[in-house]
């Protein structure tokens, strides 16, 4: 199905609560799936505890059909490349990046 079939542009209007406009922070993510659908679970651990048992509290999980899970893939790809281009631009001589000539120390 190409892009002219899709009918009319639709425009997802998302709003949200206090509470989980703030999100929660993860460390952790544990990729799980069925049949019939993805689970990702993620967690916030406690990586400097020397045991062998690290402890950790899950924060969020959330299930996916599979179809979304590649969507979300696909997204998390494109938005990851975007942020590594732009970091690779912030490193850059020119612009005062890690790799400036000693004339810029």
């Amino acid at each position: 199905m190409n892009d002219q079939d899709a009918g009319p542009e639709r425009h997802i209007n998302i709003h949200l609560s206090p509470e989980i406009m703030g999100g929660v922070y993860a460390n952790f993510a544990n990729v799980s799936h069925s049949d019939y659908e993805f689970t990702v679970t993620f967690a916030r651990v406690d990586h400097e505890v020397e045991s062998e048992e690290v402890p950790g509290v899950v924060v969020s999980r959330v299930n996916l059909s599979p179809r979304f899970m590649r969507e979300l893939i696909d997204a998390m790809e494109d938005n990851y490349s975007k942020w590594r281009t732009r970091e690779g631009i912030k490193n850059l001589p020119e612009y005062g990046g890690a790799e400036a000539g000693p004339e810029e120390e």
